[in-house]
């Protein structure tokens, strides 16, 4: 197992971890809250981190967030949080509902 400082916590429980002493590349790492993860759990602001586009770890002085922004979710695609769009026209074709007979 790899060995590391813990760095901090996400707003969804996701722990990050730096061993400075480990291969350029390979010293910062997560590890999810979720087993079933997906990159997609990772916060804008912590993949900066992972990424090394900064040294500084995510704080709210270190990371101000605009006024426009939302929270950070995670995706979707392929559960039933995924998002389905409403239509109003009517289908061009109609599905089969055969008759029983009784």
């Amino acid at each position: 197992p790899k060995v590391g400082t813990l760095v901090g916590k996400d707003q969804f429980g996701n722990e990050y971890y730096e061993n400075r002493k480990d291969i350029m590349g390979r010293d910062r790492w997560v590890l999810y809250n979720k087993w079933n993860y997906d990159a997609s759990q990772v916060p804008p602001e912590w993949h900066q981190w992972l990424s090394r586009f900064t040294d500084d770890v995510p704080t709210p002085e270190t990371v101000p967030k605009p006024f426009y922004t939302t929270t950070s979710t995670e995706n979707y695609t392929g559960s039933s949080g995924a998002f389905k769009t409403y239509s109003t026209v009517k289908p061009k074709i109609e599905a089969w509902a055969p008759e029983s007979r009784r």
